[in-house]
């Protein structure tokens, strides 16, 4: 079921991509990355992960506030990759690669922080994300969750949209779930109307 449900999302967020930055969504993150960039704390020369990064904006805005930040785009869909690639007005401090947020394909405490926006409410395996989010920070490294939240706190809110299932979760579900993983909620921030974000900490070893 797994494999089957990525394989439809890969599919759909391919035949979105060519679109993606002239419609909606595009004034929406841009208001969204902009709120974000105002709580977002990183070293000198920070190496940072953006884990579902579609056609690469965040990761653009974030290079032109911190000169020196190397960063790594990450996402399911082929055609959004392309799109970031022939875009990249920073290489080769940016890069972008094709995987899935349930496997990482990084080491251990590689990044001093993983960002991800507006794509958390999409993953089947919240817990095992997370998860990997943990193990690929470095100790003290921060994670900044955006997405839109729920006033529900017993279960997360669930939405079908065609065949595709969405999840929104609480501030109590994401520290609870990041608890599991290891990562201790440092404060919520209302970003956009229900757009909430989250950071949290990796604690040290």
């Amino acid at each position: 079921m797994t494999n089957e449900f990525l394989k439809n999302k890969k599919f759909i967020f391919d035949r979105w991509a060519y679109s993606y930055d002239w419609l909606l969504p595009s004034v929406f993150y841009r208001a969204i990355h902009k709120r974000l960039l105002e709580y977002v704390d990183l070293p000198e020369r920070g190496n940072v992960l953006d884990l579902g990064c579609g056609t690469g904006r965040l990761l653009e805005r974030l290079a032109d506030q911190f000169p020196q930040l190397r960063g790594t785009g990450l996402d399911l869909s082929t055609q959004m990759l392309q799109i970031a690639r022939k875009s990249n007005r920073h290489r080769p401090r940016l890069i972008f690669i094709e995987g899935k947020a349930e496997a990482l394909p990084f080491g251990d405490g590689q990044f001093d922080a993983v960002f991800n926006t507006i794509s958390f409410l999409h993953y089947l395996e919240p817990k095992q994300v997370l998860q990997e989010v943990a193990r690929v920070l470095t100790p003290g490294g921060r994670f900044y969750l955006v997405d839109i939240t729920t006033k529900k706190e017993k279960e997360p809110q669930a939405l079908s949209i065609g065949h595709q299932g969405i999840k929104f979760y609480s501030p109590q579900q994401r520290e609870i779930l990041g608890s599991a993983a290891g990562l201790r909620c440092l404060q919520h921030h209302y970003l956009l109307g229900p757009v909430l974000l989250t950071v949290f900490v990796r604690e040290e070893c």
